[in-house]
């Protein structure tokens, strides 16, 4: 799932969304701000409304809330729907792993393990896109970061 930054950046920039059923989202501010929300037939109805959208809340877990409006929303796309906006100028998508630093000094076999076990390797994303005739890479510490960031460097090329 995508920061909230950068879903935030990415509407900003011009992302609209047309909610569908396993589509996530989060209330943008209040106190249920970073809950995430799934829209779906049973729980989370999308309302339509001659001025715009609201999603109504039928579950329990959501008893505080009865509807809100789409506006008040922000949309979290997943990696799928991420690769599927960059359309033809997606490449590809490349992971790095690089091994947890060492300990200072001759590490013992248990050391490493330590090691291994409280860092873990290090993983970084890179999706790489064609933007105006030229492969260009977009890195983050995830997937759909970098799918994200990618997307938002396509919309601003697109706009400006």
């Amino acid at each position: 799932m995508i920061s909230a930054d950068l879903a935030r950046a990415l509407r900003t920039a011009g992302l609209r969304w047309t909610p569908e059923p396993g589509d996530r989202f989060t209330i943008d501010g209040g106190e249920l701000a970073g809950d995430v929300f799934t829209v779906s037939e049973m729980t989370v109805e999308v309302h339509e409304h001659p001025g715009g959208r609201s999603f109504g809340f039928n579950g329990t877990t959501e008893w505080a809330l009865d509807s809100v409006d789409q506006e008040e929303t922000l949309w979290l796309p997943s990696e799928h729907q991420l690769r599927a906006l960059l359309r033809g100028s997606f490449r590809s998508l490349e992971r790095a792993v690089s091994p947890a630093a060492p300990t200072d000094g001759e590490p013992t076999l248990d050391d490493e393990l330590d090691v291994l076990l409280s860092l873990g390797d290090a993983e970084a994303y890179t999706v790489v896109v064609e933007l105006g005739g030229e492969l260009r890479r977009f890195s983050a510490a995830t997937a759909p970061d970098a799918y994200a960031t990618a997307l938002l460097e396509l919309i601003l090329r697109s706009v400006a």
